[in-house]
Parts: C-alpha cells; sequence; structure tokens
C-alpha cells in the first residue's frame, strides 16, 4: 500500500481531526514500530506499519461502525481521560471508535462514535454547517428578549455566534438550534445573559434524533441514517 502522512493516517483512523493528529504528534503520544515520532509529515504504510496513540493500536478498518449513544451526566466525551470514565467505556466492542465532536460532562444527550474517519472530520470541524438541537432548561425564567438575544448571536471573546433557532417549551426551558460548536457555546450565551443552566440535554445531530433511547445506551445507526451522512460526504 502507498506511504501517506501520519496526520492523515489517524485522521482516516477516526481517531481525531488532522490539527489534533499534528498535536497528538508534536506532543510525542503517537508510536511508529514501538519508536516516538514527533517530526510532522512523517509517512507511514498503514498495512504494514505499527502505529500507536496513547498506547493502543491504531488501524484503518474496513468495516465501519456508525452508533448514536445517550450520553449521560458525568461521562467524559473523550477516549482517553486518566481518572474519569469516558463515553467509549459504555459502549463495549472490538473495534476501536471514536467520539464525533464533544459533548461537554455535564451535559446529556446525542453523541456520535464511529470508526469512519472521513465522516469524523465532516461532522467534527467546525467549517461545516451541521444543525445540532438542544433542549435547554434555566434556573429562572427566561424572557423573550433573552431568547431573541440567543437566536441574533451573542458577542463571546469578542466575536459574534452565528444566527440559531430558539422557540420556547415552558418559562425556564427552550429548544436551540446551532450550526457552529465553539467551546461550551450555550452555557456561555446564558452566562452571559445572567442565567445558570440546569439541564443541556443534545437531541438531534443532523437527521439522526435521539428519540426513545435511555441514558447510556446506544444502538447503531440505520441504513438511512448513515446514507444521509455518505451523501453529505460526496458533496464536499
Amino acid at each position: 500500500m502507498l506511504e501517506i502522512r501520519l496526520q492523515k493516517f489517524l485522521s482516516q483512523a477516526g481517531i481525531c481531526s488532522r490539527r489534533k493528529a499534528e498535536q497528538y504528534i508534536t506532543e510525542g503520544n503517537v508510536q511508529v514500530n514501538g519508536k516516538t515520532v514527533r517530526i510532522l509529515g512523517t509517512k507511514v504504510d498503514p498495512e504494514n506499519d505499527h502505529i500507536q496513540v496513547f498506547g493502543k493500536k491504531a488501524s484503518i478498518c474496513s468495516h465501519l461502525i456508525y452508533i448514536a449513544l445517550n450520553k449521560p451526566r458525568g461521562i467524559v466525551t473523550s477516549c482517553h481521560h486518566p481518572g474519569e470514565k469516558v463515553v467509549t467505556d459504555l459502549v463495549c466492542l472490538p473495534q476501536r471508535i471514536f467520539p464525533v465532536g464533544r459533548l461537554d460532562k455535564d451535559s446529556t444527550g446525542l453523541l456520535l462514535l464511529t470508526n469512519d474517519g472521513p465522516l469524523h472530520q465532516l461532522i467534527s470541524h467546525p467549517s461545516f454547517d451541521h444543525e445540532k438541537e438542544y433542549d435547554v432548561t434555566v434556573r429562572s425564567p427566561v424572557s423573550d428578549h433573552d431568547l431573541q438575544l440567543m437566536a441574533d448571536g451573542i458577542i463571546l471573546n469578542q466575536r459574534k455566534t452565528r444566527p440559531a433557532i430558539v422557540y420556547r417549551t415552558g418559562p425556564n426551558r427552550f429548544n436551540i438550534i446551532l450550526k457552529q460548536g465553539r467551546n461550551r457555546q450555550i452555557r456561555r450565551m446564558l452566562s452571559s445573559l445572567n442565567h445558570q443552566v440546569c439541564a443541556l440535554h443534545r437531541t438531534r445531530i443532523e437527521h439522526v434524533c435521539i428519540g426513545h433511547l435511555n441514558s447510556g445506551k446506544w444502538r447503531y445507526l440505520t441504513q438511512k441514517e448513515v446514507h444521509g451522512f455518505q451523501r453529505m460526504l460526496k458533496k464536499q
């Protein structure tokens, strides 16, 4: 097989984005044939080289897996986080899979996991416009004015958030649909409006909905759901 750059291999293996792969490499977290590699652009043979990330073997899997998980509160969205329970602990499969994007420790709801590197990159990368919907409950009643401010966009770190769709579901509760995923964005937006989040639950990523999936449980994506993402990949 033709050699490819190490960061491309890590992306295709579904481990992380190429940018994150560069960080793992320069930090000394990647080994090729037993030797730590820190040089970006190093080429590897996916079929013959033995590659490890954080001490675990990495490979490009021909059997692609797509999973929807209802993440409970208190679980870290990661494959490796010493001292913490991570989302991959909830899915017992022989194949190695990786969470797509992030859902912070205190939040719950829909999270996708896969070993499909291109799909991981497609959904995780902030440049792609993919809808994510959240059910949010705050401690005190939220005004129509505050909901409109979130819909229009709020300045966070001197940069305005993109317009969102926001609709009320109760005095202290609303749904918000985002097409971007800045770090802890919803919590920070609400904090700027003096609201404290009680519960933040993701219910949808694009055409995949959480439905009646119980907390901590997972399911394989349907063929229709997988085909929906594959069509999106072809458009890139």
